[in-house]
């Protein structure tokens, strides 16, 4: 393609070189560059991509793009080198990555959730029924991204950068996908991964103390704000209208809007909810009558997801009983995830990994449970430290007994993860261990349970691995409690 017709839309562009050149790939990963690429050089977090020009060029870069904030006397190109200055370069980063694939979030049906918690879930649910309804679905999400029913591997991150998310919808346009649902992070918004995608609806969870950090978000104002975000791009929202956040953002949104919710008044309304330590099923709604809907994951949050992702159902036209069959056939992989086993316990994997979502996760569990609930979890490292504690007091009070351990330490040291969790958990009476290698600390939760009590392992849900120290060693859940039971 013309690297013009890539600029096409960036506005104040300046550089030096020849405009009328054809360019064959884009990258923002210099070792992925080849020949006649467009290189965007954005400075990162911990990483500048100014630093990768030179190897950039070297593997076949003819056109390196930069930020007007960088010293171009510092950038050294040769004559044969486009150099294209921007004022934001990664926004005309997202402008290029959908220019260069056709637009190709204009021939889909592009759905997009964002919130706190529950994106996942309610991602898996709409896949689920339009599915069942004969619709072919993408997904992008934080567990893996999907393609007609074709699981293309685990994810590296919620959502994309903007050249790897327009090159999946341009792959989703290609295999006559209709609809693409995708979780879309606070993140993501921020950092302009998601601009020029042409969104037909977004969904609106939740909101809650989550990703405050200097690398993420300075404060609760600038996470709720990259939030709305969505909802500026989109046609249609829907809104979780028991949740303090969704009422302001029912007042700020340029777009129309739907409500959901459980117990003030919407547009779909659940009714008498029954919560086991297996399922819950309410009444609700559907088209032109009311419907009992079962879903096979515990916990009123559960309602809260099938009640966003039948709202998107209705709006597609999807039938009544597609609907419940597939919302019944729904599993997500560390969403609430029972894992069967020879001895019959009931042991949950949660990706709970902050206060609230923790308190959540036990809290449900607490309603239903006839005996024990016995809480193991850790605190990521390199990550919001003012949590552990917080995370250590609701476990003390809300879980039986409580093994604090390790989760993904990254380059901290878990033992001080452990100590900072421990101050917290040392504030109630909760009855509780510190056994720092987590594999030990399921050990003594699965030989402590009996068959009426529950063991909540908070905090990896779907992740396979455990980062430490930037490698990620093989850690499956699943596999690892049926190992231990035998």
């Amino acid at each position: 393609m013309n690297l013009k017709n890539i600029l096409q839309g960036i506005e104040n562009i300046k550089g030096k070189g020849n405009f009328d050149i054809d360019i064959e790939s884009i990258e923002n990963d210099s070792r992925k560059v080849t020949e006649n690429s467009l290189f965007f050089a954005i400075k990162g977090f911990s990483v500048d991509g100014t630093e990768f020009i030179d190897d950039a060029i070297k593997n076949g870069a003819k056109a390196i793009l930069i930020q007007d904030d960088v010293d171009i006397k510092k950038i050294k190109v040769s004559d044969d080198v486009t150099l294209i200055v921007v004022p934001d370069a990664r926004k005309a980063m997202a402008i290029c990555a959908c220019n260069f694939y056709g637009n190709p979030t204009k021939k889909l049906k592009l759905i997009g959730i964002t919130g706190t918690k529950g994106k996942t879930t309610t991602s898996f649910m709409i896949k689920e029924i339009l599915e069942k309804q004969g619709i072919k679905v993408g997904l992008i999400g934080t567990i893996a991204n999907y393609i007609a029913g074709t699981c293309l591997g685990d994810s590296s991150r919620t959502t994309p950068e903007s050249i790897e998310l327009q090159r999946l919808f341009a792959r989703m346009v290609e295999e006559k996908c209709q609809v693409a649902v995708m979780e879309v992070s606070s993140q993501s918004l921020k950092l302009d991964r998601v601009y020029g995608c042409d969104f037909d609806i977004g969904v609106f969870t939740n909101f809650s103390e989550d990703h405050i950090s200097p690398n993420e978000h300075p404060n609760m104002e600038d996470y709720f704000n990259s939030k709305c975000k969505l909802f500026n791009m989109c046609k249609t929202a829907f809104i979780n209208v028991d949740d303090l956040y969704g009422e302001k953002l029912k007042k700020i949104i340029p777009c129309e809007f739907n409500t959901y919710g459980i117990d003030n008044t919407c547009n779909l309304l659940a009714k008498d909810i029954t919560i086991t330590n297996s399922y819950v099923d309410f009444k609700v709604k559907l088209i032109d009558r009311n419907e009992r809907v079962k879903v096979d994951i515990p916990g009123r949050f559960t309602v809260y997801n099938a009640l966003a992702a039948i709202s998107i159902a209705l709006k597609l036209g999807c039938d009544t009983e597609n609907i419940k069959e597939a919302l019944l056939e729904i599993k997500v992989p560390g969403r609430s995830e029972l894992v069967k086993n020879k001895k019959d316990l009931t042991i949950m994997i949660d990706y709970a990994h902050s206060p609230e979502s923790l308190e959540n996760i036990l809290s449900a569990v607490k309603s239903y449970t006839r005996g024990k609930v016995i809480s193991v979890f850790g605190c990521g490292g390199d990550r919001d430290n003012s949590k552990r504690a917080i995370m250590g007091e609701i476990s003390g009070r809300i879980a039986d007994y409580t093994i604090i351990t390790s989760d993904n330490p990254r380059t901290e040291k878990p033992e001080n993860i452990v100590k900072e969790i421990e101050q917290g958990m040392k504030k109630t009476k909760g009855k509780y261990e510190v056994i720092v290698d987590r594999i030990e600390a399921i050990k003594k939760a699965i030989s402590m349970a009996s068959k009426t009590d529950i063991i909540v392992l908070a905090g990896k849900g779907h992740e396979p691995y455990q980062e430490i120290n930037g490698v990620k060693y093989p850690f499956d859940e699943r596999k690892i409690v049926n190992d231990i039971i035998g």
